[in-house]
């Protein structure tokens, strides 16, 4: 546990299903530590991470403190330590996500002294003038290296990861799959994800459509994998497929660059930003011929020199270290006024 008279910004999780969030919160705060006084507060954190209980919060010494809530959930609690509680903080909120909020969210929104979007899509629906502080990914960690954590041998492997669910697109993975492995008996496909209890049937739907083209050996379902194995998971593959059909960032594409893995990957969230020409191809989202013609061709060409352009390209634009820096230089600025 971090020395409470050194806590400057608290970086609350109260969520505690692996995401997105989770994974940035767990992947800047030891970034940020470095710079400032910085802990993680809530559940499903691992241990190592700098860190204060909840409970102890409203014990902590009245100094100015800033509190960055990434949720909804996380936004009240900041607006109640405040409010209720008197604690010093200086509230910040950052959003991915595309879509216009509610009256409740708006409100909240309308009680913070900063609010920062990860894209410009994401500003456009946000209330305010957010700052645009692009998510990184820490090219430390995810780096090219020998994996064989799927044990398929020899089989080149295609990967689509993320919960199995019609928002993510794995369907028109699937398509793609059936249409394209009988012609490339050289490849295996991983599907690696969660199947929630609510999209159990979505999942036995693909699985009967794979096992219709029986491919059931070569389109593979696996387990998610801790957040530490997820380099592992990308280094297995030669290509990786990001099908989603809405996103507010989404960094797997990203994660998969920075491992030498080109990527195949709908036009939604940041996904344009970051995979270009000479690492990967966009195609429309919620098209599943163009899906399969971009993998297909994908199949053609150089994939590891591409994989080379790829992780040059996030670490000279989207390495984790620009987003620490960013943050920290607002949680500054905020502090000092």
């Amino acid at each position: 546990m971090a020395n409470p008279d050194d806590i400057e910004v608290i970086a609350p999780n109260l969520n505690r299903r692996l995401s997105g969030v989770t994974a940035t919160v767990i992947a800047l705060v030891p970034l940020q530590a470095h710079k400032i006084g910085i802990v993680a507060t809530g559940v499903a954190l691992p241990d190592g991470l700098p860190f204060v209980p909840l409970w102890k919060l409203p014990f902590l010494k009245r100094r100015p403190r800033v509190w960055h809530a990434r949720r909804n959930n996380e936004m009240l609690l900041g607006i109640l330590l405040r409010a209720v509680l008197r604690m010093k903080l200086k509230l910040v909120f950052t959003s991915s996500s595309p879509r216009k909020r509610g009256g409740l969210t708006n409100w909240m929104v309308s009680k913070m002294d900063a609010i920062v979007a990860t894209t410009p899509v994401n500003a456009e629906v946000m209330p305010g003038t957010p700052e645009i502080i692009p998510h990184g990914v820490n090219t430390d960690i995810f780096s090219p290296a020998p994996s064989d954590i799927y044990g398929t041998g020899d089989q080149k492997l295609i990967g689509c990861f993320g919960r199995v669910r019609p928002m993510k697109g794995t369907h028109h993975f699937v398509e793609a799959m059936c249409d394209l492995l009988p012609s490339h008996p050289d490849y295996t496909a991983i599907i690696m994800g969660r199947v929630t209890p609510d999209n159990e049937a979505y999942g036995n739907q693909l699985k009967a459509r794979i096992a219709e083209a029986g491919l059931q050996d070569r389109i593979l379902f696996k387990d998610e994998l801790p957040l530490p194995d997820m380099p592992k998971a990308y280094n297995a593959l030669s290509l990786y497929v990001a099908p989603s059909l809405l996103e507010g960032f989404g960094l797997t594409p990203l994660e998969a660059l920075s491992c030498e893995v080109p990527v195949v990957a709908t036009d939604v969230g940041a996904f344009r930003d970051f995979v270009s020409q000479d690492c990967g191809e966009i195609v429309p989202k919620d098209d599943a011929p163009a899906l399969t013609a971009a993998v297909g061709k994908m199949l053609a060409r150089d994939l590891p020199a591409m994989g080379v352009a790829g992780r040059a390209r996030v670490r000279d634009q989207f390495g984790l270290d620009r987003e620490a820096d960013a943050l920290v230089a607002l949680y500054r600025r905020l502090l000092d006024d």
